[in-house]
């Protein structure tokens, strides 16, 4: 069988089960199944199977998703996050667009403790979408700030998709983590710029309003309690590692202890609240994994049907510049995010992406950090980005129609193919920050 009528037959029948709406593990568990049956002798192809099932999740390296998702679910839950966002509020004073800078202001502050962009939204959407309607803010500057600035949470560690992206590209997830850190706390600046001076052009976009005087006291006395402490945070999660003192397995246990115990002195955690947190780090991460035991059959199938290594010779005949291929895969990636959620993306293009990246010479944690900005912008790509819906979900009804949340994301999405476009034409962006990993 020619490598091409195998990779038709691949993704046409995987395109086929998730528009039937069957979820994505069990839809990449189906294909493997009936590939290894056909391809590999029906019960020693299933013996296989069982194999690589066990041998894809049986890995230390994968230690940091659970721990990174219940630092999120222990924030929300407690409503740390609240105070968190009131610290930060009260520094904006009356710049332009004042509650959109702290939307993403506060957005950046949470992905240090989530990883999930939905997650992120949810809870931005819910604390700050019914107080800017009550000041007159139009969609724009409303469900747009927040959209963008929860998609940091994929950008900047802790992330459990760029664990997952790392994983399933065989990138030392340590590394991996430090080369988004430059690239995501650019995109918070330049979202930042961009409202100010697009507020400061249309301010009836987001209307100035009385803001309360806080004495330089209270506002230091919030950020010591409830900002700073986030920096214990980060430091056990990133410093420990750039020290050498661990690896990203053992600072996001330390992580995910440290957001423990500082839910208890500021949150309120309770047992209730702790069991309904581990009860949700246990659904996300089952599927998370679900989709990890896929990728390794997934992966192996494509090679032997001669896909991989038809696709890569296909790619090296080309002649064009090697940054022309980079850009044209991106387009491709942005197109499928149109349609289809990261997650799924990943699983079906990384068995293919990497070799082909390795092939052209690309450095890996380079072109892994461009795909993940690229998966971020999935999550707010119209019209099926995961974070649209849900904020959709928690605006009051009948206030923002979704043709709004849909062109309200456009300028963000735009400030993100800018940022990538850098990470392109600056390599360094990406590669500078690992280099002082031990």
């Amino acid at each position: 069988m020619e490598w091409w009528v195998a990779l038709a037959i691949v993704f046409g029948s995987m395109f086929i089960l998730f528009m039937i709406g069957l979820p994505i593990a069990f839809s990449f568990l189906a294909i493997n199944i009936v590939g290894v049956i056909v391809l590999w002798n029906g019960e020693a192809g299933l013996n296989q199977l069982v194999l690589n099932i066990f041998s894809s999740v049986s890995k230390f390296s994968l230690l940091p998703i659970p721990m990174f998702i219940l630092m999120g679910e222990i924030m929300f839950r407690t409503g740390l996050g609240f105070k968190v966002l009131d610290a930060v509020g009260k520094w904006f004073g009356n710049l332009p667009g004042r509650l959109s800078i702290v939307a993403v202001g506060s957005g950046t502050l949470f992905s240090v403790l989530s990883g999930s962009s939905v997650a992120s939204t949810a809870l931005l959407g819910s604390l700050l979408v019914p107080d800017m309607q009550k000041k007159d803010y139009s969609p724009a500057m409303t469900v747009g700030p927040i959209l963008g600035s929860a998609g940091l949470a994929t950008m900047i560690p802790p992330t459990a998709l760029g664990i997952l992206l790392a994983s399933l590209a065989s990138i030392p997830v340590g590394h991996f983590l430090f080369s988004i850190v430059i690239p995501g706390i650019l995109l918070a600046f330049i979202f930042i710029l961009y409202i100010i001076i697009r507020c400061y052009l249309q301010p009836e976009l987001a209307p100035s309003y009385d803001v309360e005087k806080v004495s330089i006291s209270e506002k230091l006395i919030g950020t010591i309690k409830y900002i700073l402490p986030l920096g214990i945070i980060v430091f056990l999660l990133l410093g420990l590692i750039i020290l050498g003192y661990a690896t990203p397995t053992q600072s996001a246990v330390l992580g995910a202890l440290g957001t423990i115990v500082l839910s208890m002195f500021y949150g309120g955690l309770t047992w209730e609240k702790f069991w309904d947190s581990l009860t949700g780090t246990l659904r996300s991460s089952v599927m998370i994994f679900m989709i990890i035991i896929g990728s390794t059959t997934f992966g192996q199938i494509l090679s032997y049907t001669g896909v991989t290594g038809g696709l890569v010779q296909l790619v090296g005949n080309i002649e064009i510049h090697p940054i022309m291929i980079l850009i044209l895969i991106q387009m491709v990636l942005l197109l499928l995010g149109c349609f289809m959620e990261p997650l799924s993306i990943m699983m079906m293009t990384l068995p293919v992406l990497m070799p082909i990246a390795k092939s052209l010479g690309f450095d890996p944690l380079w072109f892994g950090a461009i795909m993940l900005l690229n998966m971020q912008i999935a999550t707010i790509t119209p019209p099926f980005g995961m974070d649209l819906f849900a904020m959709k979900a928690v605006i009051p009804k009948g206030t923002i129609s979704m043709k709004e949340i849909y062109l309200a994301v456009i300028p963000f999405i735009l400030l993100n193919l800018l940022v990538m476009a850098l990470m392109i034409i600056f390599p360094s962006l990406t590669l500078w920050l690992p280099s002082f990993v031990k």
